[in-house]
């Protein structure tokens, strides 16, 4: 999740839809969300990679967080089923988008195993970490096992916490991103224990993120190489913190396209190939 990105799928907002009925964002500038995610496509492109737009699905506003329908792995993409209702055919709607592209599928979860992408965090080629949450089942965890321990990937399940209920959103990536090889930001009041320590067995190093920019999508911040990242405009305390600690931070407008539907730039991207 760190490694150069090279190339990366995205999907360009709808303004068609029940924003804060249905989809539980603060109702956002409809006017400025393509504006924004325009501008966000153009940062990633030059950082060297290789952008595939998608079109808009009216109706299903969380789409454009493409990093929820599947988990991508070195060997095909896992595509999901997701427990929010009105994103249940997200998963479908990116299986065409990757039949169209040639990008291949490993599996998809089947009967009771329901997840989000935004809970699962590769600490390495070896190593996936899923969060057990309201999003995430634990019939999920045991198919993403079945699925990738054949290939050699060792799958750590953490328990994420209660927090604000199932009515609310909590990945796992809403308390840590990875930065380099050795160096993550995490929101450390809701990160799991289990998660603490292995960071800590594994020598990686902690950048603290506050509440308050925990829930601007100060903690979700994407990386474009070791050392390299996209933050969401606005998240200066962490940002200093990053620069500080010789990360270069590209940064982008997204208060409409990104915070107001509780999704930062990890959750704006589907990464398909890192170098």
């Amino acid at each position: 999740m760190v490694s150069p990105l090279r190339k990366v799928l995205v999907r360009t907002p709808t303004s068609v839809g029940r924003f804060v009925e249905d989809a539980q964002w603060r109702e956002p500038d409809r006017d400025q969300l393509p504006v924004q995610h325009a501008e966000f496509v153009e940062l990633l492109r030059t950082t060297g990679a290789e952008v595939f737009v998608t079109d808009p699905i009216d109706g299903l506003v969380d789409a454009v967080y493409t990093h929820d329908p599947c988990v991508m792995t070195p060997y095909g993409a896992v595509l999901l089923q997701m427990r929010k209702p009105v994103r249940s055919p997200e998963p479908a709607a990116m299986r065409e988008d990757f039949d169209r592209i040639g990008v291949p599928v490993l599996g998809a979860l089947t009967g009771d195993a329901f997840s989000d992408g935004g809970d699962k965090v590769w600490l390495d080629e070896r190593t996936l970490l899923v969060g057990r949450s309201y999003r995430t089942s634990a019939a999920a965890i045991a198919q993403f096992r079945a699925l990738l321990e054949p290939h050699g990937v060792n799958v750590v399940a953490l328990d994420l916490p209660h927090y604000l209920g199932p009515s609310a959103v909590l990945h796992l990536m809403s308390v840590i991103s990875p930065i380099s090889h050795d160096l993550a930001v995490v929101f450390e009041p809701l990160a799991p224990v289990a998660l603490i320590e292995l960071l800590d067995e594994r020598g990686i190093a902690r950048i603290t993120v506050d509440e308050d920019e925990m829930l601007t999508q100060g903690a979700n911040i994407l990386a474009v190489a070791p050392g390299e990242v996209v933050l969401a405009a606005g998240n200066d305390k962490v940002r200093v913190k990053l620069e500080k600690a010789g990360v270069k931070v590209h940064e982008f407008d997204g208060a409409d396209v990104a915070v107001k539907g509780d999704g930062g730039p990890t959750c704006l991207t589907q990464p398909l190939w890192r170098a």
